[in-house]
């Protein structure tokens, strides 16, 4: 049986679908996840390995092919940019897109041309997402969801696994300017309810890590702030890459070593440190975030493997305070969700999201104290940001499938 959409959001999609004469009755519903990282944020650019899990924030595309050779489609979240219409192997050219939420379904058809794909498939559809603006991956969900769609439509069948992964990084990088890892579409297009995903890439492996059944009781909370990330090409995330590049070119100058995440033991750590720290201090500040977190990831992922909540959660805060201290990526808003969230009792570890500066934060909480932390935030955020009043949310997030079909409109 597909899966069931709820009702609001059917709603949403047959009314916009309906006044934007786009014909999507009888079709299907494609729906991306969001994802929470727990570990190691940042860490895809930087060559250490991740682990995380898909989340129920979701993009619901509703979508019918038509024969017209063309892609029309419109956003109930951004109605202010109107139908999209192109034909569906002729996008803009990269950077002549204008700056909109379009550049999506423009740069998945770039791509797929680019890279040998026959697009022939118009369709119509619409879509509706319930993703913060910043930290649960909300572009990468969006890619995903699009690329299978175009792909289905056009009839093309056997692009699975990484090489989607790759599809999708690259209509970020190479098509909107931005300057993501492959964190974000691994962890949406692998995840599995119930499981994280592990990825090394040093093989290019995923696993899927059950939770055991004596395992801790704990809900994954999103913590949106109100606030709306530009996007990363314009955000203290491109800085970061950049210097984390410059690092490891230093590192691989002198030491040999070929990306952060090779810096492992603690006499590699010192020595760089030694070498760097006066004149780069910085970048070695970035290096220090990235070595102590691949040094708690082995805890954390044995502790998930045990069904040890409180630990995951306890390395969860220590990568907050290195993100916040030491990567120096996080922002107010974020922070005083963090600050918020560390005084209510059941709270086992918080910290910033994704890519930093706006968006969400994150806890993870023990099922009685979500209402406790709903309280908190409620009450202090308005206080605290008093330009995002009202606009904040908590969201008690359960572990799901990444990419699903659902039942169509009707």
């Amino acid at each position: 049986m597909p899966e069931s959409i709820p009702a609001e959001v059917r709603e949403q999609l047959a009314s916009l679908a309906k006044e934007s004469q786009l014909d999507v009755l009888g079709g299907r519903v494609r729906r991306s996840s969001s994802r929470f990282c727990l570990g190691v944020e940042h860490g895809d650019y930087n060559g250490t390995e991740l682990f995380g899990v898909g989340t129920d924030r979701f993009i619901w595309l509703a979508y019918k092919p038509n024969d017209s050779g063309r892609v029309r489609l419109k956003s109930a979240n951004f109605p202010e940019d109107g139908l999209i219409d192109f034909p569906v192997d002729q996008p803009p050219a990269p950077g002549e897109a204008p700056d909109s939420w379009a550049r999506f379904p423009y740069g998945v058809s770039y791509i797929l041309g680019r890279e040998g794909h026959k697009l022939t498939g118009g369709f119509d559809a619409v879509l509706y997402g319930n993703i913060p603006g910043g930290g649960m991956s909300r572009s990468a969900s969006l890619a995903l969801n699009l690329i299978e769609t175009f792909l289905e439509c056009s009839g093309i069948e056997g692009v699975t696994g990484m090489p989607v992964v790759e599809l999708a990084k690259a209509v970020e990088n190479d098509y909107i300017g931005s300057p993501c890892g492959n964190l974000d579409q691994i962890m949406i297009y692998f995840a599995k309810a119930g499981m994280g995903t592990h990825y090394k890439p040093s093989d290019g492996s995923i696993d899927h890590v059950p939770l055991p059944e004596t395992a801790e009781e704990f809900r994954l909370v999103s913590l949106d702030t109100g606030t709306v990330r530009p996007g990363l090409e314009k955000s203290t995330y491109k800085i970061r890459a950049q210097e984390c590049a410059e690092m490891a070119t230093l590192c691989r100058e002198r030491f040999g070593i070929q990306t952060l995440g090779d810096v492992k033991t603690e006499e590699q750590y010192q020595a760089i440190r030694d070498a760097f720290n006066d004149a780069k201090p910085n970048l070695v500040k970035r290096l220090k975030y990235i070595y102590e977190a691949q040094q708690r990831f082995d805890t954390m992922l044995d502790a998930w493997r045990r069904g040890d909540l409180t630990t995951v959660g306890q390395v969860f805060r220590q990568d907050g305070y290195g993100l916040r201290d030491d990567y120096e990526i996080s922002g107010p808003e974020l922070e005083a969700m963090c600050e918020i969230a560390r005084t209510v009792p059941g709270v086992l570890g918080e910290r910033m999201l994704g890519g930093g500066d706006k968006g969400a934060s994150g806890a993870i909480v023990k099922p009685g104290a979500v209402d406790a932390l709903r309280a908190a935030v409620n009450e202090q955020y308005p206080e605290r940001c008093p330009e995002f009043a009202g606009k904040q949310n908590v969201h008690s997030c359960s572990v799901v499938d990444g990419l699903t079909l659902c039942e169509g409109l009707d």
